[in-house]
């Protein structure tokens, strides 16, 4: 069966602060407030099927295009935004990235029938926090769910290593001067222990794993990834990954 929130974060240590990311607007006790894209009629229905088993998650409102989900997510601001990646009216890639600008606290999981590496690291680029195959199971759905809201990441380490590298020579190409050490172009600057922080983060590691290495508790590693995702103006880790490599904040990758 599926874990509660609370399971979910004592088992795996990446519980989300309060006020983090997609959660900012999002009182204690509140359900997760959930946008379904797909151009498809029976897919929206079996989500929504799917979704009304979880009480904690409330399914805000449905688009059938990308424009549709850019207008949707201004008026009700969801937490988080179930993309399909391919549609007859636009792809779920830009629409991602219009979503991210519109609304940067909302995270957006893709949904896809395959796993395509080529679209998945475009997706992700775009502001996507990862994805889900369509034919997955129930509880699975739910569980990437609570796993993005509750601050981890739906891709594993080898896949996030993957990315970042492509990204970072992606960005050797593309970029301008270096910008490493400054923390980014946000209001703040990152701290050193901040940064050291979202190096880790990088590297694929849950708060547990950072705190150990580290040497400091849990709760102290989400406050650091508090402070991180705000400084970036970013909605989760993955994105915050992301843009410490494109922002040229980990040096060169491995």
């Amino acid at each position: 069966m599926t874990s509660t929130a609370n399971e979910r974060q004592a088992q795996n240590g990446q519980g989300a602060p309060a006020g983090q990311g997609s959660q900012g607007s999002q009182g204690a006790g509140q359900p997760v407030r959930v946008l379904l894209v797909d151009d498809h009629h029976l897919v929206i229905e079996g989500l929504r099927a799917v979704l009304s088993t979880d009480p904690e998650i409330d399914v805000v409102g449905e688009a059938r295009s990308g424009r549709e989900a850019v207008g949707a997510v201004e008026r009700l601001r969801p937490n988080i935004v179930l993309m399909d990646i391919r549609m007859a009216d636009g792809d779920g890639i830009t629409a991602t990235r219009q979503v991210k600008q519109v609304a940067p606290e909302t995270s957006v999981i893709m949904l896809t029938m395959y796993e395509n590496p080529e679209y998945l690291f475009e997706a992700v680029k775009a502001g996507a926090s990862g994805y889900v195959l369509k034919d997955v199971a129930g509880p699975d759905l739910l569980d990437a769910i609570h796993t993005v809201m509750d601050g981890g990441s739906l891709l594993n380490q080898e896949v996030v290593g993957k990315f970042l590298r492509q990204l970072a020579a992606d960005a050797q190409q593309t970029s301008g001067p270096s910008m490493r050490g400054t923390g980014g172009t946000g209001p703040e600057r990152l701290t050193p222990r901040e940064l050291e922080v979202l190096q880790l983060i990088a590297a694929g590691m849950s708060n547990k794993e950072i705190g150990a290495r580290l040497s400091v508790s849990v709760a102290t590693v989400k406050t650091h990834l508090e402070h991180i995702l705000q400084k970036m103006q970013v909605s989760d880790r993955t994105q915050a990954a992301v843009q410490a490599v494109t922002r040229g904040l980990l040096g060169g990758m491995a």
